[in-house]
């Protein structure tokens, strides 16, 4: 059984973390701290139309529901969304990468989270494992599926 969107909770916990536009990695986080039973996911979302292509995003999950901080900047049908996570971290773990990657690389964002090493190609540049690889891959499946008829249609 595939996830489902809850668009109210996601409005809800965005309005509540004053969430960002272009900002989904740092949203998920807020939002993954203020949200109990909350995992941070990283990965893919795909949607009918521009930019024809997966985006790399990133929301939250409790149970099975998807709670997208980040719903409210996104101009699409919630809906017609599809989310393929390449990796779930529970809040602990996250918070102990996030205090490491500042005291390790100061001068650098903490967000996104890539995983271990070896890291693979995806798209036009090689970042995180081979779950991302795979979340990639399916999501760019699933996106041609969903933009077939637009595409051929131009």
């Amino acid at each position: 059984m595939s996830k489902q969107l809850d668009k109210a909770l996601s409005l809800e916990v965005a309005q509540t973390i004053k969430s960002k536009s272009k900002k989904p990695f740092d949203n998920a986080y807020k939002a993954a701290l203020a949200t109990a039973g909350a995992s941070y996911v990283q990965g893919f979302l795909v949607a009918v139309g521009k930019p024809f292509r997966p985006l790399e995003h990133a929301w939250i999950e409790v149970n099975d529901t998807i709670i997208d901080p980040n719903l409210p900047h996104i101009k699409k049908n919630a809906d017609d969304l599809v989310y393929f996570a390449a990796q779930s971290i529970s809040v602990k773990k996250l918070k102990s990468i996030i205090e490491e990657s500042q005291e390790d690389y100061p001068e650098d964002d903490p967000l996104p989270i890539y995983g271990n090493a070896p890291y693979e190609y995806y798209g036009d540049v090689m970042l995180g494992d081979k779950a991302y690889l795979e979340a990639h891959q399916a999501a760019e499946a699933k996106c041609k599926e969903l933009n077939q008829g637009i595409v051929e249609s131009n």
